[in-house]
């Protein structure tokens, strides 16, 4: 389907303002938990931390020198949990450069340990807050796809503000999002899913491409069915 103006989003199972990001600061989409890191996943972080793991900086990233090469699709990818599912879309598309973020240091521990473990060369990874990372680090029209995998849904109705999936935040990346990208969500709570089609077929520069009723769209088969869903 062509796009007149924008990008092409996909519902799955479901011009920025200055500041954003210190507005949504005082709601967190998440909950920054210690956890145990493995000495596996602490020797990844000294060895392969200081090539694949990159700073906040709050300036654009240079994307050909961080990846060594250029003209490659460009594929953010928020909140992977502990990595496996990024790391086997990322085998399944060399093609592509991935840039994923998380906060959770275990899960950026054993997803580094995972790629060194596969020789994976075409994945970034951030620790971050990434509402920060989207309006300070990624320039307007500049990405080709979106992942959001399984955000916490936070269920409870007085928790639902901390969902990621809000207006402003769909503004925000939206515009980072190139003429003909895509943006591709899933979620496996019913309520969080109806909220993502509501919120995001009200972005005016998203046209939704999803073909199933109701305008949900298809698993992508790059994408693996994950052992929680």
């Amino acid at each position: 389907m062509a796009t007149p103006e924008k990008s092409m989003p996909e519902f799955e199972g479901v011009s920025t303002e200055t500041g954003l990001a210190d507005r949504m600061r005082r709601i967190k989409s998440y909950v920054m938990r210690s956890g145990r890191v493995t000495e596996g996943q602490r020797r990844a972080f000294e060895t392969l931390g200081p090539t694949f793991l990159l700073p906040y900086t709050g300036q654009p990233i240079d994307w050909p020198k961080v990846f060594g090469r250029d003209s490659h699709p460009k594929i953010l990818e928020i909140g992977f949990g502990m990595g496996e599912t990024t790391a086997k879309i990322a085998l399944a598309r060399p093609e592509d450069d991935f840039l994923a973020i998380e906060v959770h240091e275990p899960g950026v521990g054993a997803l580094l340990k995972l790629m060194g473990e596969q020789g994976q060369t075409n994945l970034r990874l951030m620790r971050h807050d990434a509402v920060e990372v989207v309006e300070n680090m990624i320039p307007e029209g500049f990405l080709d796809g979106v992942h959001v995998y399984f955000p916490d849904p936070w269920h409870k109705k007085r928790h639902n503000k901390r969902r990621l999936i809000q207006p402003k935040f769909v503004e925000l990346l939206s515009s980072r999002i190139k003429s003909g990208g895509y943006w591709h969500l899933a979620t496996d709570w019913e309520e969080y899913a109806l909220q993502m089609m509501e919120v995001l077929s009200a972005e005016p520069s998203l046209e939704n491409t999803g073909t199933l009723p109701g305008g949900y769209a298809q698993r992508p088969s790059y994408r693996p069915v994950t052992k929680f869903e």
